[in-house]
């Protein structure tokens, strides 16, 4: 599974909301703070003012901040927001599903279901409060490959 950009940006925008829930942020700052462009980020906050997760205050001294509980946002619901798809392969995938020619004898779509349910779970248990909480991922912690040898950077 890969996120696309927007999950990413609105996920850095929710969760630098939720470190302090009830203060007004502007664009500019939480463009500048979590390295997202100004543009992108003013299409994406206005997503998530419609889905009912910020609002928005206008005015100079206005800006956004969370208008839900951070602890019951989770970050499955703003992956399928945006990507709909969390499954690796679209013969498992219960909202973008293709049909494959090869479904009824196929040896590792069952593999692929499995994962795309242990990603579901885990995407529907973490919220935005929780990842406000997890500390950053360090070099020593990317050791294990997910890439083959010559792929590496």
């Amino acid at each position: 599974m890969k996120i696309s950009k927007k999950t990413d940006y609105a996920l850095r925008a929710l969760v630098f909301l939720a470190i302090e829930p009830g203060k007004l942020f502007s664009i500019r700052h939480i463009a500048e703070e979590n390295d997202i462009p100004k543009r992108f980020l003013e299409h994406i906050m206005l997503d998530l003012k419609d889905a009912g997760w910020v609002k928005g205050v206008p005015g100079r001294d206005g800006g956004y901040h969370l208008l839900v509980d951070p602890a019951k946002l989770t970050i499955g619901k703003v992956v399928r927001f945006y990507d709909s798809m969390l499954a690796p392969i679209a013969c498992v995938s219960s909202c973008e599903y293709e049909k494959c020619s090869q479904e009824q004898s196929c040896h590792f779509r069952r593999f692929f279901l499995d994962i795309r349910n242990h990603i579901a779970h885990m995407l529907d248990r973490v919220t935005i409060k929780d990842l406000a909480g997890f500390d950053p991922v360090n070099e020593e912690e990317l050791k294990e490959p997910d890439c083959p040898d010559d792929n590496r950077v």
